[in-house]
């Protein structure tokens, strides 16, 4: 949201905030679904993959290896864009952003889910309460007229493809509905607490509804301090990263910069070590599935396939941040518009899975849920094979 929301809002000013609400309701089904399943049957959503056969475990494979790597490397560049405009480290992105890596191994290791889970719960709730403030505070520069679902005039190839990269990321990719069921299993692990469907109903839904209403909110950010300016985000981590606190600071005071910068670095952070210890936990569990065994949520412990996922996703990441170093908004764009490409596939295998005979009827979505998800997954099909054509076909 950061990166994405921010350059909408900076390039069309409200014009894509339909298409933002649009993509969180049509993914919000795909989305619950990771959490239902995980509180309905005690197992991940991998489990209900591959009760679909080794055919739906080997796409979601190969959909994880196709976007790991970018995902890992946008984020964990971002971060180290923002620490070198923040502290103003001498060091280069590049060796940031693995110092950043190497960071986040070492939290995994010592402190494995509890860490993770009391990090990011404390550092959200400081960039969301400093991005709300910043949004009031802008709301009178905001050009109102902009306000629609779809940029004014004819779309070209360009815009499409943004706004494709856009949605990738709206409010995520759909990888994170898997990662949410193995988290759900952990935090029971951890605290040893069994959540029920309507706990954990509740958790997901203030977490989506406020992660989409941070988006809108980046969205008016750009619109209110950059939009007709004529001004345009550096290419570089840290052109981009000193811009974003700008943006901030330029409309709550130059006293706000080491708050905002701090919040800003803290939140994507905590979406670094997310990532860092998600693409693993997935792979581990998936591992095991295609060995029909049983794995608890927290996979960390002596789990060798862990470590070993983690361990090529860290040298895999770096590979991909040392080539594409000074292209952050091409390599952030390559990430979501794979996650946007994989979307209906994953969103087809978490409809079958919360429909599947371990689950029981009292536990499965409503009728009303479930045609969201069916309606759903034909307009991203629809759109990821008109991207398809227009990318590959279209003169």
């Amino acid at each position: 949201h950061i990166v994405q929301s921010t350059r909408a809002g900076a390039a069309f000013g409200l014009s894509l905030v339909g298409l933002v609400v649009l993509a969180n309701v049509f993914k919000y089904a795909a989305f619950s679904f990771g959490p239902r399943y995980a509180a309905a049957t005690g197992t991940s959503l991998l489990e209900g993959y591959r009760r679909q056969g080794r055919i739906a475990l080997s796409a979601y494979g190969l959909l994880t290896l196709s976007t790991m790597f970018t995902v890992q490397a946008a984020v964990t560049l971002v971060t180290a864009g923002l620490a070198k405009a923040v502290f103003g480290i001498e060091l280069s992105v590049f060796w940031i952003s693995v110092l950043l890596l190497v960071l986040c191994t070492s939290i995994l290791t010592l402190g494995k889910y509890a860490w993770l889970d009391r990090i990011v719960r404390v550092v959200v709730v400081v960039l969301t309460l400093s991005t709300f403030a910043a949004t009031i505070l802008v709301l009178p520069r905001v050009d109102w007229s902009t306000l629609g679902w779809l940029p004014p005039g004819e779309l070209d190839k360009k815009t499409i493809f943004f706004m494709a990269a856009l949605v990738g990321w709206m409010p995520s990719a759909i990888d994170i509905s898997v990662w949410h069921s193995l988290w759900t299993l952990a935090r029971r692990e951890q605290t040893g607490h069994a959540p029920s469907m309507e706990e954990s109903k509740l958790d997901f839904d203030i977490g989506y509804v406020g992660t989409a209403l941070l988006a809108l909110c980046f969205i008016v950010l750009g619109a209110g301090v950059m939009h007709g300016t004529g001004a345009t985000f550096a290419n570089t981590a840290g052109g981009f990263a000193g811009q974003v606190v700008q943006l901030y600071s330029s409309v709550l005071g130059a006293w706000s910069t080491p708050i905002i910068g701090s919040a800003a670095l803290l939140v994507m952070f905590s979406t670094t070590l997310t990532v860092t210890d998600g693409f693993p936990r997935a792979v581990s569990t998936l591992v095991a599935r295609f060995r029909s065994e049983e794995r608890p949520g927290s996979v960390q412990g002596a789990d060798r396939a862990y470590w070993v996922a983690l361990a090529v996703l860290i040298f895999g990441a770096a590979a991909v941040i040392g080539w594409l170093l000074t292209s952050l908004k091409l390599l952030v764009d390559v990430a979501t518009t794979l996650s946007f490409l994989t979307a209906p596939i994953l969103s087809f295998l978490n409809h079958r899975a919360v429909l599947g005979e371990e689950v029981t009827k009292d536990k499965r979505p409503g009728v009303r849920l479930l045609a969201l998800s069916a309606l759903s997954i034909i307009v991203q099909a629809v759109f990821a094979v008109y991207w398809m054509w227009l990318k590959f076909f279209s003169a």
